[in-house]
């Protein structure tokens, strides 16, 4: 077993969920990352905690929902069950095939999120972490040899998390206290929004493995102005080109794509909450220095921002404050490495990916 495996199971152990002596864990996972999931087993054995393991199979859920109707979806309660006793859930992503789903009609997928929206609700309710396993259709996407991609992977999930933290706080504490947030990139994004009241959190490595974001809720009405994400995102098995939204009085109103604009619609029409903006992020972590159509990873990437249609976490929403809910969570990424700003009430924070609190940022 490759040393960093192991590493790699006791930072999500030790760090990312805390694992406490007695906790009941449920990790889901596919076959390819058979390797992590026997480390973790190693771990949670050690610390005296209970282990269940489910296979994560992306040609397993192809087959059941191209097999299934839409209408006949209905939340599992067996599986609800385990959740509900669960204290821990470990997600580990690690694809085959990154396309396997791309023939499942996406309506039948945003059905199904519908109907497992309780399940979703109960998993974020928990200690959890999302994490991923090097695999060679990703180093395919990514456009990587098998060996990179294990290196970029392992490069940007072993670290010193402490550090991160410590950076990421400078810009924790100019968004915590602000009223609104105005983006511009180029000629084709300017958005504003206002964050009065919503905690920004800081993510270094816990429920994200890796992290490196800052992040928070916009208050769903709030959200004006056009963006256009300059990043592909891949969704239901497909790639998203040059997704284009317009919000007014915080909902899209009007939205297009350069390619696959019929998954666009699909994910904008899942339920009323979709069309609304659940997650405003910026990202931080500049050890991920390349596009690898993994949102996991790219979302952190530094010298960008990313904004998600669907549901708000909790712990991102003031308590006086509406929370933005929806089945869907999907996450767009606007590249502010160039001709490119943050502003945060009147104040330029960030110009051109660098933040006001680090070299090289710019009046």
């Amino acid at each position: 077993m490759d040393p960093r495996i192991r590493e790699h199971a006791e930072v999500i152990v030790d760090h990312s969920v805390d694992l406490q002596e007695g906790d009941n864990v449920v990790i889901v996972a596919p076959s390819v990352a058979e390797e992590l999931v026997i480390a973790l087993h190693e771990l949670i054995g050690d610390r005296g905690a209970n282990p269940v393991s489910l296979d994560g199979s992306s040609r397993a859920s192809r087959a059941y929902l191209r097999a299934s109707d839409p209408e006949d979806f209905e939340l599992p309660s067996h599986q609800m069950a385990l959740y509900e006793e669960m204290d821990v859930y470990i997600a580990v992503r690690g694809q085959t095939n990154a396309t396997e789903t791309s023939d499942v009609e996406p309506e039948t997928m945003a059905a199904h999120q519908r109907a497992n929206q309780p399940m979703l609700d109960e998993r974020l309710g928990k200690r959890w972490c999302g994490t991923q396993f090097p695999t060679r259709a990703q180093a395919q996407l990514a456009e990587l040899s098998t060996e990179a991609y294990e290196n970029f992977v392992w490069d940007a999930i072993v670290k010193d998390w402490d550090a991160v933290r410590e950076h990421q706080q400078q810009l924790v504490e100019i968004l915590d206290p602000a009223d609104e947030v105005r983006i511009v990139s180029g000629d084709t994004t300017e958005v504003t929004m206002s964050i009065a009241g919503n905690p920004c959190l800081n993510d270094y490595g816990e429920k994200n493995l890796p992290g490196g974001e800052v992040f928070t809720a916009p208050v769903p009405d709030s959200v004006e102005g056009e963006v256009l994400f300059d990043k592909p995102v891949y969704q239901q098995g497909r790639e998203v080109n040059g997704a284009r939204l317009v919000f007014e009085e915080g909902e899209v109103v009007e939205h297009s794509a350069e390619k696959n604009e019929a998954v666009l619609t699909s994910i904008l029409d899942t339920d009323e909450g979709a069309r609304r903006l659940g997650e405003l992020g910026i990202g931080m972590n500049r050890s991920i220095d390349r596009f690898t159509y993994n949102m996991l990873f790219d979302e952190k990437m530094g010298d960008t921002v990313h904004m998600a249609t669907g549901r708000a976490y909790e712990d991102t929403v003031g308590e006086d404050n509406e929370r933005n809910d929806s089945a869907t969570h999907v996450d767009m990424i606007v590249d502010m490495s160039e001709d490119s700003l943050i502003e945060v009430d009147g104040e330029v924070v960030q110009r051109d990916g660098r933040f006001v609190f680090e070299d090289g940022f710019e009046e």
